[in-house]
C-alpha cells in the first residue's frame, strides 16, 4: 500500500482546495484521515474507498463525501487520478456526518476542474465554490458491507471467497475444508459478521461485480465471473441487495427501490 498524504492542506480564499493524486490499478493508500471534509472523485478510471467493512466503487459519475476525521482507505481498480476536494469544516455549509455518495454531472465535473486553476480571482473562486456546494446532492445508495470474520476457520473460508467470488462450493464443502461442521460454520458467520453465510457471499460477489461493471464489462460476463449462472439471477440479487439496477447505481440515476423488493 501507499503512504497517505495527510499533511496540512494549503489554505485558500474560500472553503475548497483541490488536490490530484495518480493511482495505478491495484494501488491502495494506507488507512488515514483528514482534518477537512473530503470529496473523492476521479475523472477517469475507477476508485474504491473503504471505511471499515463498508466499500464504495466510484466511476466518474459519482463521488464520495468523507466527513472530517473519518478513517478510510482509497484505491484504484483501474488506473485513475484521485481528485480530492478538501473542504474546511468551519467554512463549509454542509454538515453530513456519514460517508455519502453524490452524483457527478457535467457541470460539477467542469467546476472541479475550474477550481483546480491557480489563476482565479478571489470573487470568481468564491462564486464557483458556492455552486459546487449547491450541486452536491446525496444519492440514496446502499453501500456494500463485507464484515470480515474473527474465527480462524471462518477467516479461511472468507479468504477463499474473497480470492474467488465465483467459487461454487456450498457451506458443507467449505466447512469440511476448514475442519468444521456445517452447523459450526453457520454459527460463526452469524456471530462474527452479523450475516448468514449465503448473504455474506452475496455481498462479496456484488462488491466484486461493481468494479467490473464500472470498467464497462458486459453484465453477462460479470455475472459469470462473480458466480452467477445467468445474468438475470445476478441482476435480481443486485436489485434485491443494493436497491436499484447496476446501470442506475453506476450512472447516478436517482430512482431507487426499497432493498428486499424486486420491483416491476
Amino acid at each position: 500500500m501507499t503512504e497517505a498524504i495527510v499533511g496540512a492542506v494549503p489554505p485558500g480564499v474560500g472553503a475548497i482546495v483541490v488536490g490530484n493524486f495518480p493511482l495505478t490499478s491495484g494501488q491502495w493508500i494506507l488507512p488515514h484521515r483528514h482534518p477537512q471534509h473530503q470529496l473523492a472523485w476521479t475523472r477517469s478510471g475507477v476508485l474504491s474507498i473503504a471505511v471499515d467493512d463498508t466499500y464504495w466503487v466510484l466511476p466518474p459519475t459519482r463521488a464520495l463525501w468523507l466527513p472530517a476525521g473519518v478513517v478510510h482507505r482509497t484505491g484504484a481498480t483501474r488506473d485513475a487520478v484521485l481528485c480530492s476536494l478538501y473542504l474546511e469544516p468551519d467554512r463549509c455549509g454542509l454538515d453530513w456526518t456519514e460517508p455519502t455518495p453524490v452524483g457527478v454531472n457535467g457541470l460539477l465535473a467542469h467546476l472541479i476542474a475550474y477550481l483546480n486553476r491557480d489563476d482565479l480571482a478571489d470573487a470568481m473562486r468564491l462564486r464557483a465554490e458556492a455552486v459546487v456546494l449547491d450541486l452536491l446532492q446525496p444519492l440514496p445508495t446502499m453501500p456494500i458491507d463485507v464484515p470480515y470474520p474473527v474465527d480462524e476457520r471462518a477467516c479461511a473460508v472468507a479468504d477463499a471467497l474473497l480470492a474467488d467470488p465465483a467459487d461454487q462450493r456450498g457451506l458443507e464443502a467449505h466447512a469440511r475444508a476448514v475442519g468444521a461442521s456445517r452447523r459450526t460454520l453457520t454459527r460463526l458467520f452469524v456471530r462474527d459478521t452479523g450475516m448468514s453465510f449465503d448473504r455474506w457471499r452475496t455481498q462479496v460477489r456484488l462488491r466484486a461485480s461493481l468494479a467490473l461493471l464500472a470498467e464497462g464489462q458486459p453484465v453477462s460476463k460479470v455475472a459469470r465471473d462473480v458466480g452467477y449462472s445467468t445474468p438475470s439471477a445476478f441482476l435480481a440479487a443486485f436489485r434485491r441487495t443494493v436497491g436499484t439496477t447496476p446501470k442506475r447505481y453506476l450512472h447516478g440515476e436517482d430512482v431507487f427501490e426499497t432493498p428486499g423488493t424486486t420491483g416491476r
